[in-house]
């Protein structure tokens, strides 16, 4: 006989803890938390380009000493804002997980086109303007900069261009089969516990930053190289591992060829994605549109597929 005793607590105990999760998501990753999430980076965004024009000001009268770039051109200003709008992007990204796949890897592309335009406000700083234009360095990686991020945007737009015909995501989750709703859990439990990981990230990478730059024990190069390496290289190191997890989650929801090969290209893409901050120069900007390709291919294809079968069930 059945301990129906068992399975009731087994199932009270269930259903608190996806009470919980979805208290946690309503706290966190809500359409209102969202936009008081989006006011306040754009306020910090704001204090920080201010403050930091401020002190290219004491800089230049001397009250500052530094020899780094980023204290000396106005330009190079607008780099500090960007960096806390990339951390907003990343809270995009776990604002969609749950919601969509797609949107969630297309998030990815996004945050990795702003990496490279924000580089480019610190190229801009290094233009020296001179009539070989391709055989001086500082000036061929503005260019290069600069059309990566054309390129990237329009794959962008293609991307999502592609995602919209066939799905729309909402204030709240898609409309998934009931046969796939704890995947849907799954993808929420996933959110929820990359937010805390999201913050001590964006508070080590940030004071440690403030650290360098105090003592002045940071060059321009390596400024950038620990920004990236420090919050971007691991956080998407653990996307890696999320992506992997949902891909073999997946399985359990989907025996489609197609789909299982989506899955499997956005974690391929997502890969890309990661080794590209570990080479610097026109490799770079390869391997970034290179990952935006395949991802966009990887969905063009998919969807020629879904297409296909939706033919031959009418």
């Amino acid at each position: 006989m059945y301990n129906y005793s068992i399975i009731s607590n087994y199932s009270m105990k269930t259903m608190g803890f996806q009470n919980t999760i979805e208290k946690g998501l309503n706290l966190f990753l809500s359409s209102s938390t969202k936009q008081r999430s989006e006011r306040t980076i754009l306020f910090i965004a704001i204090a920080s380009y201010l403050l930091h024009l401020g002190l290219i000001f004491l800089s230049s009268i001397g009250v500052v000493t530094s020899e780094s770039k980023f204290l000396t051109s106005p330009i190079s200003a607008i780099y500090t804002p960007f960096s806390f709008i990339l951390i907003y992007e990343v809270y995009l990204l776990l604002f969609y997980l749950p919601q969509s796949t797609s949107f969630y890897i297309g998030k990815q592309y996004e945050i990795m086109t702003l990496i490279v335009i924000r580089r480019i406000f610190k190229d801009l700083g290094d233009l020296e303007l001179v009539k070989d234009w391709f055989q001086n360095e500082n000036d061929l990686r503005f260019t290069i900069d600069a059309a990566t991020s054309l390129v990237l945007f329009f794959l962008i737009y293609l991307f999502y261009h592609k995602i919209l015909k066939r799905e729309q995501p909402s204030n709240g989750l898609l409309s998934f089969p009931s046969s796939k709703s704890q995947f849907v859990f799954l993808k929420k439990t996933i959110a929820l516990l990359l937010v805390p990981v999201l913050i001590i990230l964006a508070i080590y990478s940030l004071s440690g930053w403030i650290s360098l730059v105090v003592n002045n024990r940071l060059s321009d190069t390596s400024m950038l190289a620990y920004i990236n390496n420090i919050f971007f290289d691991e956080f998407f190191t653990i996307l890696i591992v999320v992506d992997v997890l949902l891909l073999l989650a997946s399985f359990f929801y989907s025996d489609r060829f197609h789909t299982i090969i989506r899955n499997s290209g956005f974690v391929l893409s997502t890969i890309m994605l990661k080794v590209s901050f570990s080479v610097s120069g026109i490799l770079n900007n390869i391997l970034i549109v290179g990952s935006v390709v395949f991802g966009l291919l990887i969905l063009y294809i998919h969807q020629l597929f879904e297409r296909s079968t939706q033919d031959e069930n009418s």
